[in-house]
């Protein structure tokens, strides 16, 4: 196996007006998966779920989905985390209507707590959530925390590894742009990427690591705050982080990771360039 490169939702040169033609947009632009999103809420109804199901399964193409932004595993309000079980049950179900494997959620924010205080808070509501996605028969889908792009909010590397130790069903986010955009430009490069790869294998096992979920894209940050927004692969501003030493890395481990492209507009052509790159790394000397 080798990793996937898809888009997050629709680039702004989709030519159809429904994600249902997208798995075979995709396919001939030489992409192999698509992460549907619901980041606003679960709004897809179930024949065009299944349609979409359909279509990417005759074109080879992996789905994923994106739950709504809305939820904030942090949050110690019981009435909060009723709302995070439904906000994920929600995705859950599209998922299952489409077939996608993999639905990523949000951690949460601080809320003026520690870190560790929220991290406890988190664990004890991904719990509660990974019981109701079960006792709905949700179970074979994988929930995908994310590491986020805001020094305020949970979800850096540790955290969310921390996070996905609770179950084997937990399969990580990693969106390298966040991990940038919250180190302030610090998490780049190839060392150290190869030092947060190792640390995914150390924590989860070289099996389940080596297919991790990632979002990827070029970030613009603030020194206060983080991330300030995407950006795309042809944006002038030196924008981090860079992906040839991230390609290098996947490629020399043999790892076959999920990797979407959440560059603001351009996400399938950037993909695109991603794939490319990452296939030149494959071979030892980088002839292939």
């Amino acid at each position: 196996m080798s990793a996937r490169f898809g888009p997050a939702g629709n680039a702004l040169s989709f030519p159809h007006r429904s994600s249902v033609q997208a798995p075979a947009w995709l396919r001939q632009l030489g992409l192999d998966c698509y992460e549907y999103q619901c980041g606003k809420g679960v709004h897809v109804g179930e024949e065009t779920a299944a349609q979409l199901g359909r279509a990417a399964a005759e074109q080879g193409v992996a789905l994923s989905l994106h739950a709504p932004y809305f939820i904030n595993l942090a949050n110690p309000d019981p009435d909060s985390l009723q709302k995070t079980i439904g906000y994920v049950t929600q995705a859950c179900r599209a998922a299952a209507w489409m077939g996608a494997g993999r639905v990523v959620i949000h951690t949460g924010a601080l809320m003026k707590r520690t870190r560790a205080q929220a991290l406890e808070t988190a664990r004890r509501s991904l719990s509660e959530v990974l019981r109701a996605c079960e006792d709905q028969g949700f179970g074979e889908i994988a929930l995908c925390p994310e590491t986020m792009g805001k020094i305020n909010q949970l979800g850096d590397l540790d955290e969310v590894l921390e996070l996905c130790t609770l179950s084997e069903w937990l399969v990580p986010c990693i969106d390298f742009g966040h991990l940038y955009a919250r180190s302030l430009g610090a998490l780049d490069g190839r060392e150290e990427f190869a030092r947060m790869l190792d640390r995914v294998a150390r924590v989860l096992g070289e099996e389940r690591a080596s297919t991790f979920h990632s979002h990827f894209s070029h970030i613009e940050f603030t020194p206060g705050g983080g991330e300030r927004c995407h950006r795309t692969f042809e944006d002038s501003g030196g924008y981090g982080p860079a992906w040839e030493p991230l390609a290098e890395e996947i490629a020399r481990r043999g790892w076959s990771p999920t990797v979407i492209c959440e560059s603001a507009g351009t996400q399938a052509e950037d993909a695109l360039t991603m794939k490319r790159i990452y296939q030149q790394m494959l071979s030892p000397a980088g002839e292939g």
